[in-house]
C-alpha cells in the first residue's frame, strides 16, 4: 500500500505548531503520523503521513484560518518500503538526566542500564525525541535526585507510549505505577512497552495499564493518594483536570505537567496555584515548558 507524505513549512516554531494541530485534526484520513523539526532557525517544517492522500484544499482552508505566513502545502507518495522501520533506526537514544530512552535497534547498547527504557517511536506519543516528554523525563529524574525523596505509589495520567510510567519504574525500584490512556492504541502499547521492560504487573507487579479518561476509573480512586503524578497532555485538559490531580495526590505530593508552549505555561501555573499547588521547577527547551508543582494544601 502506497503512503502520502505531506510537508508544510512554516516561518517559525509557533506557526509550525500551529499547523500540526490543524493536520492533526483532520478526519478523511487522519495522519498516520506527524514530526515537526527545525530548519535554519527560526524555520520549522511539519511532515505527515497518511494511507490515502488528503485534500490539499481542506488543508489550506484549516491553514487560511491561522493567519500565519506557511508555504503552500505540498504533497508527494513515498515508495512502498518500511518507512516506519527505516525512521526508526535512524532515531538516536535520548538522555534525560540519568535516563537513557532508546529504540530496539539500540537494544544491544542498552539494555544492561538499569536506568535505560526501551520505547519504539509509533501511533503512540512519547518516544522521548519530542522535547514535552524529555522534560518531563528530565524533571522526573530530577526529583528522584533529591535527598530522601521516595515514591511509592505513581499514576502516569494520559500515558501515550507509558514511557513516563516505566521510567519512574526504573527510578523509583519500590514504587507501584497506574499507567492510564483514553487511547485503546495507547493502552495496548504501554503494555506492551511495560512487559518489554520487564515492569508490567504481570511480570514484576510494577507497572499496571488501564484505559480511563480523567480520574473516573475505581482503581484510581483506591490507589489514591499518589506521591506522583505525570501527566503530559496540552494546557486545556491540565488546566480542567487540576483539582482532581490534587485531589488524587497527597499532601506535599508532586506533579509533573507538560505538554504546555512556554506563553501557555503562565496560566496552568496559576491554575494550580490557585488550586492549592506550589511551584517547585520550571524547565524549558525549544518553545515548550515543564512545570513541576508540589501540593501544599
Amino acid at each position: 500500500m502506497p503512503l502520502y507524505k505531506l510537508r508544510i513549512e512554516a516561518p517559525d516554531l509557533t506557526a509550525g505548531q500551529a499547523a500540526s494541530a490543524a493536520v492533526e485534526g483532520l478526519e478523511a484520513p487522519p495522519p498516520l503520523a506527524l514530526t515537526l523539526f527545525e530548519l535554519t532557525p527560526p524555520r520549522s517544517a511539519l511532515e505527515a503521513y497518511f494511507d490515502e492522500p488528503p485534500s490539499l484544499s481542506d488543508i489550506r482552508q484549516r491553514l487560511a484560518h491561522g493567519g500565519m505566513d506557511w508555504a503552500a502545502p505540498a504533497l508527494e507518495e513515498v515508495p512502498e518500503q518500511n518507512w516506519v522501520a527505516l525512521s526508526q533506526a535512524s532515531l538516536p537514544p535520548i538522555a534525560a538526566g540519568r535516563l537513557v530512552v532508546h529504540g530496539s535497534h539500540d537494544r544491544g547498547r542498552f539494555a544492561c542500564r538499569p536506568l535505560a527504557v526501551e520505547v519504539e517511536a509509533g501511533e503512540a506519543f512519547g518516544s522521548g525525541h519530542n522535547a514535552t516528554t524529555a522534560l518531563c523525563l528530565e524533571a522526573l529524574d530530577g526529583l528522584a535526585r533529591q535527598p530522601g525523596r521516595r515514591f511509592s505509589r505513581v499514576l502516569d495520567l494520559g500515558c501515550g507510549s507509558g514511557v513516563l510510567g516505566i521510567a519512574a519504574a526504573r527510578l523509583a525500584p519500590a514504587a507501584r505505577v497506574i499507567a492510564t490512556d483514553n487511547d485503546p492504541v495507547a493502552v495496548a502499547i504501554t503494555t506492551e512497552n511495560a512487559r518489554l521492560n520487564r515492569v508490567a504487573a504481570r511480570v514484576a507487579g510494577r507497572v499496571r495499564v488501564l484505559l480511563a479518561g480523567g480520574f473516573g476509573h475505581p482503581e484510581l480512586r483506591a490507589a489514591a493518594p499518589f506521591d506522583l503524578v505525570l501527566s503530559n497532555l496540552l494546557p486545556g485538559p491540565l488546566v480542567h483536570l487540576a483539582p482532581q490531580v490534587r485531589r488524587a495526590l497527597r499532601l506535599g505530593g508532586f506533579a509533573i505537567l507538560s505538554g504546555l508552549l512556554d506563553h501557555q505555561a503562565r496560566e496552568v501555573a496559576a491554575v494550580y496555584g490557585a488550586a492549592g499547588f506550589r511551584l517547585g521547577a520550571k524547565l524549558q527547551r525549544a518553545g515548550w515548558t515543564a512545570l513541576v508543582v508540589a501540593r501544599s494544601r
